[in-house]
């Protein structure tokens, strides 16, 4: 598969990697030794051989068939609070970090400085600050760059800056990502994209990368920008294999037509923390082109099809791929699945 892509061959480049297709064994990684315990994320073999030379008492492993079957890893059962498992991964994080191990990841110069939350179910409450929920499905958190070595759901949030004449047609803020990002460098981007940093909300996620990124003021945002749902993909690095199942929390953010040119300004993204080199205001069919041609990073383009979903530019009628396109973007990553993996 090249370019030109598909729609659905876009698709298939962010949602990458099927358990029934896995190439190797994967282990359960669970939050404690109970087989009840939820499952928190995968584990490739080189992570299960690493983890076994840990210590005993941060780690345990599970067996079955006479201790000749792994069937699951797990914190030890004195590790068991939030702030305990914080302390266990920061130390291990760092540690493999300096030594060197799988640089390519964690390596300093790919080391994010960056806290995910990871949670028992990643399909229920979400952190929100102002009302204090979701913490009771908070877990731990976790070095960003090392999410994928453990193959747990990370999320983000994304947004869609967009103009619209009065002949409906459509022109997107797109950005072009700094060569010196650490992943994806020079790819074209969403107006607005950010990993969700443990102790944020959604929301203000977003606020915040609206800022950093695009140069878009607070007030602009809360008046303007409006959620309309999200996409969740499992993704596999196809170069190292590591595992990257992710939720993206979508909005979008019509600049209003009506609005004055002097008020213009506030609404056009301008770079400014180093992340973009540039924004480029473009019609609907050179974003469409430049998605084909590979250009975009992997799950920008994804939420720029569900965009046109939403608004009506792919449908049935048009897209004979319609169905699977839409079902592969709202992946569950076979979760019901992973704790049976080594039964």
């Amino acid at each position: 598969m090249g370019p030109p892509y598909s729609i659905l061959d876009l698709v298939s480049l962010c949602d990458n990697f099927h358990l029934s297709s896995s190439p190797e064994p994967l282990v359960p990684w669970r939050l404690d030794p109970s087989p009840e315990s939820p499952v928190i994320g995968l584990l490739r073999p080189q992570i299960v051989t690493k983890l076994q030379d840990e210590t005993t008492n941060v780690w345990h492993a599970s067996w079955a068939d006479e201790g000749q079957k792994l069937v699951a890893i797990s914190f030890a059962s004195g590790i068991s609070t939030p702030n305990q498992r914080n302390a266990a991964m920061k130390e291990l994080c760092e540690r493999w970090r300096d030594e060197g191990f799988l640089s390519d990841i964690i390596g300093k110069s790919k080391w994010r400085n960056e806290m995910y939350p990871v949670y028992a179910n990643p399909f229920g409450a979400q952190y929100v600050e102002d009302e204090g929920k979701g913490t009771e499905n908070y877990v731990f958190e976790m070095e960003r760059s090392a999410c994928a070595l453990f193959g747990v759901v990370t999320y983000g949030v994304h947004m869609t800056v967009y103009e619209e004449d009065d002949q409906a047609d459509v022109k997107i803020w797109v950005p072009t990502r700094a060569k010196t990002k650490p992943t994806w460098p020079g790819y074209l981007d969403n107006t607005v994209a950010g990993g969700i940093p443990s102790g944020l909300s959604v929301w203000t996620s977003l606020v915040k990368e609206s800022m950093e990124e695009a140069s878009i003021d607070a007030d602009v945002v809360k008046a303007h920008a409006r959620p309309t749902g999200a996409i969740s993909y499992f993704f596999a690095r196809t170069s190292a294999g590591w595992l990257q199942p992710e939720v993206e929390f979508v909005y979008e953010l019509r600049v209003p037509p009506s609005v004055k040119e002097s008020e213009r300004e506030k609404f056009r993204p301008k770079p400014l923390d180093g992340e973009v080199e540039a924004f480029e205001l473009l019609p609907l069919d050179e974003v469409l082109e430049r998605m084909r041609a590979g250009r975009f990073k992997a799950n920008c383009a994804v939420v720029i099809i569900d965009f046109l979903i939403r608004r009506g530019y792919t449908t049935p009628d048009n897209e004979p791929d319609y169905m699977e396109i839409l079902t592969r973007m709202h992946s569950r990553f076979d979760y019901e699945k992973w704790g049976g993996l080594c039964n």
